[in-house]
């Protein structure tokens, strides 16, 4: 991947469950990590005291966060409603020249502040609830 713009990853939402997907807020920054937990298999037949791991048991696991200013009442009223409500719609997360990750996430995280002399922010932090689909971007 050569160098992009930070910018231009953008973390997108599905506000109607209609599956056209629109940018959330103003993001001034963002970040999707992905993990994947370990199944330890080691014993004392391992080979040399070496750490066996199973490959593919494992929980898989995706974080998305973000901070910035939400763009209008819409998205940042919706935003309020699926943390509220505890809902896990669908979102879109765009990483500039590698692809498309999309699914199910949560927000675990709304957290909103500001300055007397500034704009408010908020910061977002949101768990993936399901299986994750990657489309590359070509």
């Amino acid at each position: 991947m050569v160098a992009q713009k930070g910018k231009d990853l953008l973390i997108k939402l599905d506000l109607t469950g209609s599956g056209a997907f629109t940018t959330i807020a103003g993001l001034r920054a963002s970040r999707i990590t992905f993990n994947a937990e370990t199944v330890d298999v080691t014993t004392l037949e391992s080979v040399g005291g070496w750490r066996e791991l199973l490959g593919g048991a494992g929980v898989r696991s995706a974080s998305i966060s973000g901070s910035g200013v939400f763009r209008d009442a819409n998205t940042d009223e919706r935003a309020r409603q699926i943390f509220f409500n505890g809902e896990v719609p669908n979102f879109q997360v765009v990483i500039p020249s590698f692809g498309i990750i999309e699914g199910a996430f949560q927000i675990s995280s709304l957290e909103y502040a500001g300055n007397f002399d500034g704009e408010a922010s908020f910061d977002l932090t949101m768990a993936s609830a399901g299986a994750l689909t990657f489309t590359a971007i070509i």
